[in-house]
């Protein structure tokens, strides 16, 4: 009985096979909240120490430190190896977790004409290790450099030996364990070096919220520069930085809308970004009627600003009716609107037909599955949702000043 009542329903048609539309109430509900996340969406933010480390203010202003993350071009999030142990009890298997490790992470950067990221590299290698910091033919390390404190007081000769001689002119070579301001007269006792940046902060933007990953206390573990080519004609170069991190901090939120970078630090700041809505986002500015920015929207934000009362409602009112006059002058608005529902009906239709009569509409020509079933054009489409007027009679243009 149920091998027959199974044929049956496979015969005549099964529900298991359905249209895209029955997946929206998994992706589309709340908000798109399951709909996955898109890989370009997202940014970046360093948190230079500039608080515990007063003379990196000089070589990171507050511009600088916000647009270091803007020249971001990949980053990877964090990952995680727990450490599981096996155990024998009986000979009865057990697993016990022992620790976490944070695997490393990998940032890959724009090299700016502006020496933007090369700075920053230069300033981290400056602050942790002396080597940069040691003049060469007697011209001051000014690239990067933080003070004069760190400064060497005379030019040093790299292509000299000076293994034999009496008095060195430089004793100071690769690790700088102490802060940078151990033994400078008036600096306070220091007990330990800073850490350069104090989080690195990557922000995931979806729907108008984001999902931030905080890592705390990063350290440089590899920088690479790129390598340049003449053959790579379409090819930019990159600086590429791995880092490791002592922990992850998980936070979200709304984005914001006067201020986004309130939320999301540095994003969207009207200095770095252009604010200013697109021409295709502002309603009466896009030549549809029915559609996104077209004379229905217009029309909605004229009665929105005028019931919002004020200088400002009225200003957004003219505005709005300023935009949609241009746009729509000599413009033959009854077409628009005309091609615009029979375009709509058209889509209802394929997308409630059967797949064999779906491809038979809205086309000229027969289709090879609508076998014995008439192919109507666009003109018997039209006499359908719109009769044709009779002979002799034409559509008048719109006329905005009528």
């Amino acid at each position: 009985m149920a091998f027959g009542q199974d044929f049956l329903k496979g015969f005549f048609g099964s529900d298991a096979l359905k249209t895209y539309s029955h997946a929206s109430k998994t992706f589309l509900t709340n908000g798109y909240e399951l709909a996955p996340r898109s890989k370009f969406l997202f940014h970046v933010y360093f948190t230079i120490n500039t608080q515990q480390v007063p003379a990196l203010k000089n070589a990171f202003p507050s511009p600088d430190v916000a647009q270091v993350g803007l020249m971001v071009k990949t980053v990877q999030l964090p990952s995680y190896e727990l450490k599981v142990e096996t155990l024998n009890q009986y000979n009865r298997k057990r697993l016990a977790q022992t620790k976490i490790e944070y695997n490393p992470v990998t940032l890959e950067f724009h090299d700016d004409g502006g020496d933007l990221v090369r700075n920053m590299w230069y300033n981290y290698f400056k602050y942790y290790y002396k080597d940069p910091s040691q003049k060469y033919d007697n011209v001051t390390s000014t690239n990067g450099s933080m003070a004069a404190m760190m400064q060497s007081p005379v030019g040093f000769s790299y292509n000299n030996r000076d293994i034999y001689d009496n008095q060195r002119t430089v004793n100071d070579w690769g690790y700088i364990g102490e802060a940078y301001a151990d033994g400078v007269p008036g600096a306070g006792p220091t007990t330990s070096k800073p850490p350069f940046f104090r989080d690195i902060r990557i922000y995931g933007l979806n729907q108008r919220k984001f999902a931030e990953y905080i890592l705390i206390n990063p350290l440089i573990t590899n920088w690479t520069h790129d390598t340049y080519d003449y053959s790579a004609g379409n090819g930019i170069m990159n600086n590429r930085m791995t880092i490791r991190y002592e922990t992850v901090k998980y936070y979200t939120g709304a984005v914001g809308g006067v201020r986004p970078d309130t939320n999301v630090v540095g994003f969207a700041d009207p200095a770095y970004y252009d604010t200013v809505p697109s021409a295709l986002a502002r309603p009466g500015a896009t030549q549809t009627v029915l559609g996104q920015g077209g004379l229905l929207d217009a029309g909605i934000g004229i009665v929105e600003d005028l019931q919002s009362g004020g200088v400002a409602g009225l200003i957004g009112a003219a505005q709005k009716a300023g935009t949609a006059y241009f746009t729509f002058k000599d413009k033959n608005i009854r077409a628009t609107v005309r091609d615009e529902v029979q375009q709509g009906a058209r889509n209802i239709i394929r997308g409630s037909l059967p797949g064999a009569v779906r491809g038979a509409i809205g086309s000229t020509t027969p289709s090879p599955h609508a076998v014995g079933l008439p192919t109507p054009n666009r003109g018997q489409l039209d006499g359908i949702f719109f009769p044709t007027p009779p002979r002799g009679t034409t559509t008048p243009p719109f006329n905005p000043g009528s």
